[in-house]
Order: structure tokens, then sequence, then C-alpha cells
């Protein structure tokens, strides 16, 4: 019986970080049943993935077609979904709006790290790059370590 069948990555407004970790997600693990979601805390219209993001993507050979962001809602989660935030700001927030949030960990904590993933928002494509080497060493981690929790 799998621990979690469902896996949201969070960020605060789901143009970055959390849509890049959905991508290198699924990328590495075609194989397992956990449906994998990237939304963010601060949508507060539809916005597509932050076009540096997007070059540093495809630059690693990884397509995010029509990503169009989300905010992250209460039917989005259930007992057995795992949240992944990028900062600890992002987990203390949901814990505290969303009381159906049981399993709630920054990406860092998760894969037995600690700090935040920093958003690279108005930086330069250097700086999107190094996030996204940042994310593809977690996302990484936690691949394995979701396969071994849900054997």
């Amino acid at each position: 019986m799998s621990r979690y069948d469902k896996l949201v990555f969070v960020c605060t407004g789901n143009t970055c970080r959390s849509p890049m970790a959905e991508v290198i997600y699924k990328n590495l693990d075609k194989e397992s049943d956990v449906k994998v979601i990237s939304r963010g805390l601060v949508v507060l219209f539809n916005e597509p993935i932050n076009p540096k993001a997007e070059v540093v993507l495809k630059k690693h050979d990884l397509e995010i077609s029509n990503h169009i962001s989300k905010g992250l809602k209460a039917q989005d989660i259930d007992e057995k979904t795992l949240i992944l935030t990028m900062t600890e700001a992002h987990k203390t927030r949901i814990i505290d709006e969303y009381p159906n949030a049981f399993n709630v960990y920054t990406i860092k904590e998760y894969a037995g790290e600690n700090g935040d993933v920093v958003d690279p928002y108005g930086g330069t494509l250097v700086e999107y790059e190094e996030c996204y080497v940042e994310l593809a060493r977690l996302v990484k981690k936690t691949v394995y370590k979701i396969n071994e929790d849900n054997q």
C-alpha cells in the first residue's frame, strides 16, 4: 500500500520553482503512479511559466507545455498527499491555512538538507540555471525517497 499517491510542489507564484520541480520529477520518474502537480500560494491571475525558467528547462531537454499558474486549493490535498515547499515560510503558511495538510515539508527538509530554495525571480539566466541545478539534485533525492516510502 503506497504512502503517497500525490505530490504537490509549492512555491510563491507557480511560475518558476514549483513548475520546474514538477517537470524534473516527471522526467525522472516515469514508472510510478504518483500524481505530480505544482501550485503557488500567491496566484492572483493565470500566468505562463517564467520565460527564463522555460529557457533553462529547454537547455536541459525538458519541455513544459502550456503551463498556467494555479493556486493551491484545499481539494488538492488529502491524507495521501505529500506537499513539498520551496521555503520554510511556504511550509508554515500551508500548515496554518490548510488543516487537511498532514505531510508538509520543505523540499530540502524532505531530502535531508537545511535551508530554502531561493527564488531566482528578477535574476539573471545564470541564477535560474543555478536554481534548476539545485532543484534537479533535490528532486532526484525526492524521487528515491518517495519510491522507498511507497515500497
